[in-house]
């Protein structure tokens, strides 16, 4: 009906034509691989270049490149615009080089890369503010062990779509202010570097952060609110500082919060206020801190709690108020505590039996249970049903040594045999044959008195033996 039209949809249609391009792009990208590189075929185009001891950047790329890996070189300079136009590159990695100094706009060229990894440059110290010039796209940032002490605050402003950043194992001592107002980031690492504080404006205006490890710092002192921007953080780790208490209002407003480390602190006290609004909260570390006391309640707001790791504290006893109303808690962990298993946690005993929410729990006093589960622990109660300490019980536990029980069957023995050998003649058969281990030349006497004169010249001799037994 519409000739025209079907010739022309003919002449359009041409399948040689759609493997030019793909043929092309494998071809061009195996054709310019730079020297002792390998590069794979496939349409997305890698250049592994890593472990081959380049001491500088190739002169250039395959243009179809969309994955370069630099690692474990031995590269020290990055020149301007060093990578030439790679409009295809998605991911750049130079990890474990000798990398010292960046030219501002090294990266210039690069408008679609999304990953950039630059880890363990142990000689970078210092980036200028615009070093990351013209990422526009970048999503990914590795810069951990970098021996970095501070970077310009408005390292990132090129960087809109920046959403993790690895910051881990440098030497900050405050939380980098280059971060604030990064609206799209979500991944914060700066665990084990040397920050002192977490200050009120530190994590201003990220709204979408979801995950910030801080932990393996010298965190001291956390200001009051300092997490109020961040109401969709999901994860904060705060473990091994050197934190010892905290302001009421530290954790307000993380309604999200879904995993709360406070392990490996100094803490004594837990105030009743901290965790009000963490009613999505999971997990919940404060293990091996100084915790003696925790307020009522405490835990009161906890309804999604599934595991409290309270181990590894001072905590001598833990009133039942402490979990009203957690019932629901998957795992309890309390162990490695000097625990007093005395009637104020027969209860917990009893949520050990119940609900199989806790085990391991040795106790440190009184005495006489030192060391014993309080699993095994059993409480005596009064008629009126009121509970009493083992303490009150008077428990005594005593296991003879092998030689005293020894001893005290012999000494059994003896007196028995002694006891017989003095009865009247007609009573001689219940000796049975105790008798036959002693010289029978003893009982061939007939007469009744010389009977009994032997059996009392034996009875002194077993005497004799007895006493030498009990002297030693």
């Amino acid at each position: 009906m519409f000739p025209e039209r079907e010739r022309a949809s003919d002449e359009t249609f041409d399948p040689s034509v759609l493997f030019i391009q793909p043929v092309y792009a494998i071809w061009a990208c195996f054709r310019s691989c730079p020297s002792s590189c390998v590069c794979t075929r496939e349409r997305n185009c890698s250049v592994l270049c890593d472990r081959i001891g380049l001491l500088e950047i190739p002169n250039e790329f395959p243009c179809e490149a969309s994955f370069i890996n630099l690692d474990k070189n031995n590269i020290k300079f990055l020149s301007e615009r060093a990578f030439g136009t790679l409009p295809s590159l998605k991911s750049l990695s130079l990890s474990h080089n000798n990398i010292s100094f960046i030219t501002p706009g090294a990266f210039k060229g690069l408008p679609n890369l999304i990953e950039l990894k630059m880890a363990h440059n142990e000689y970078i110290r210092y980036l200028h503010t615009r070093t990351f010039l013209a990422l526009k796209k970048l999503m990914k940032l590795d810069l951990a062990d970098c021996n970095l002490f501070n970077i310009p605050d408005r390292l990132f402003v090129d960087l809109p779509l920046l959403r993790e950043l690895m910051f881990f194992q440098n030497n900050f001592r405050r939380i980098p202010g280059a971060i604030r107002g990064m609206l799209s980031l979500t991944h914060v690492y700066l665990e084990t570097n040397r920050i002192e504080a977490v200050a009120y404006n530190s994590l201003q205006d990220i709204p979408n952060l979801t995950y910030l490890n801080l932990q393996d710092n010298k965190i001291n002192v956390i200001h009051d609110k300092s997490f109020q921007d961040c109401q969709k953080m999901e994860y904060l780790f705060l473990n091994d500082n050197l934190l010892n208490e905290l302001p009421e209002n530290s954790f307000k407003g993380l309604k999200k919060l879904k995993m709360l480390n406070l392990g490996g602190n100094y803490i004594q006290n837990v105030s009743a206020v901290w965790f009000q609004d963490l009613i999505e909260l999971e997990v919940l570390y404060l293990d091996r801190n100084k915790i003696i006391y925790i307020e009522e309640e405490a835990f009161e707001n906890l309804t999604s709690l599934v595991s409290l790791h309270l181990n590894s504290n001072n905590l001598s006893t833990l009133p039942f108020e402490v979990f009203r109303p957690v019932y629901f808690i998957g795992r309890l962990y309390l162990f490695k505590n000097p625990w007093e298993c005395d009637c104020r946690i027969e209860w917990l005993k009893e949520w050990m039996e119940s609900y199989k929410l806790v085990r391991d729990i040795p106790c440190s006093s009184p005495s006489s249970l030192a060391g014993i589960d309080l699993g095994s622990v059993f409480f005596l109660k009064t008629p009126e049903g009121i509970c009493l300490d083992p303490t009150e019980q008077n428990f005594t536990y005593y296991i003879p040594l092998p030689t005293e029980r020894l001893q005290s069957t012999m000494e059994s023995k003896l007196s028995s045999l002694i006891s017989k050998l003095l009865l009247p003649k007609g009573n001689n058969e219940d000796l049975g044959n105790v008798t036959d281990s002693f010289d029978n030349s003893t009982y061939r006497k007939t007469s009744r008195a010389s009977t009994a004169s032997s059996a009392q010249n034996v009875a002194s001799m077993l005497f004799l033996v007895y006493l030498t037994m009990i002297t030693f």
